[in-house]
Order: structure tokens, then C-alpha cells, then sequence
């Protein structure tokens, strides 16, 4: 399979590109729990959306929101793990 540009897709990867400088560049004040958290319900959202994919069980969207849910409180287990003494 090829790909190919065409003469709409120049603007769409800029919009694609803008928007993902302007998502970052909005985490970049967060605490080191809030990012963990975060950090934490992206990767699961990502896990569970392929896992609903792959095993047909769970629906697409279901799976990202389990696993958003569950990196979550994973992130946060693991700040607080690292923050006692």
C-alpha cells in the first residue's frame, strides 16, 4: 500500500500538527501527580481501546474507558508509591 499526498492533505497535517502543539503545550504546568494520572489514562485508554479492538468482547469506545480508568488509578498508585519516604 502507497501513500500519496494529495492537494487536501497539506492542510489537514498542519491543522493535525497545530492541534497536537496546542493539547501538549497545555500539560506542560501540571504537577507530577497530575501528570502521572495522566500519563496513566492515556496509555490505558490506548491499551483498552486495542484490547476492545482485538478481542471483539468489548466495544472500541468501552474498552478506552475502562482502560482510562483503570491507567488512572494506576498513575496515581505509582505517584503515591514514589512519594513516601
Amino acid at each position: 500500500m502507497t501513500l500519496r499526498a494529495t492537494p487536501h492533505s497539506a492542510p489537514f497535517s498542519l491543522v493535525a500538527a497545530a492541534l497536537s502543539a496546542l493539547l501538549l503545550a497545555g500539560c506542560s504546568g501540571l504537577s507530577n501527580t497530575e501528570q502521572r494520572v495522566l500519563t496513566g489514562a492515556t496509555i490505558g485508554a490506548g491499551a483498552g481501546a486495542g484490547l476492545g479492538a482485538v478481542t471483539g468482547g468489548l466495544s472500541i469506545p468501552a474498552g478506552a474507558i475502562i482502560g482510562a480508568g483503570a491507567g488512572a488509578v494506576t498513575g496515581l498508585a505509582v505517584d503515591l508509591i514514589e512519594d513516601q519516604p
